[in-house]
């Protein structure tokens, strides 16, 4: 197995660490919205969307996955130490 320097993977992990908790979170909240939602019945403010079902699941399901990558995002950078954010050497 190869010996993995943290400092060059640390970008690879911080992906990790952000994309696959939003797609765990996605997938649930497709199952959670259409178990209820009929995808035929979507309306866009003042019109009803012509698109398949198809579409409108993949659309959802990508919004959703933008939504949670940014918590997740936003979770992992205020999980960093003061000392990470904060310019300490210069006070």
């Amino acid at each position: 197995m190869p010996n993995l320097d943290l400092e060059k993977s640390s970008g690879v992990k911080r992906w990790v660490l952000i994309t696959w908790p939003a797609f765990m979170a996605a997938c649930l909240l497709e199952a959670l919205v259409f178990a209820v939602v009929d995808p035929s019945e979507v309306h866009w403010p003042g019109r009803t969307v012509q698109a398949s079902h198809q579409a409108i699941y993949t659309a959802a399901f990508f919004s959703f996955w933008v939504i949670a990558m940014a918590c997740s995002s936003m979770a992992l950078w205020l999980s960093k130490p003061p000392n990470d954010i904060n310019d300490t050497a210069r006070g």
